[in-house]
């Protein structure tokens, strides 16, 4: 437990803001998870820009590294890219 007052504030903060990225990064994860499991190419395509939207948003509010991010959607492409051919 926070002993100081300004440790009781940091805790509560801490916890809208972890709340805040948990459901960004699920809805994430939810996305990638949807490309991923496609069977065909063009539900693929469809899910692609979602996923690469949400990818995006949780690199730039700082939830996943920059270069994780850049992985991630290297990965949904090279995905999309096996099941067209």
């Amino acid at each position: 437990m926070p002993n100081t007052k300004q440790a009781k504030k940091r805790m509560k903060t801490d916890d809208d803001r972890r709340v805040r990225n948990k459901t960004v990064r699920s809805a994430m994860r939810t996305a990638v998870k949807k490309v991923l499991q496609s069977e065909n190419a063009d539900e693929a395509k469809a899910a692609m820009p979602t996923a690469m939207k949400r990818v995006d948003k949780a690199a730039k509010k700082n939830i996943i590294h920059d270069n994780a991010a850049a992985r991630k959607k290297s990965q949904l492409q090279r995905h999309v890219e096996r099941l067209s051919s």
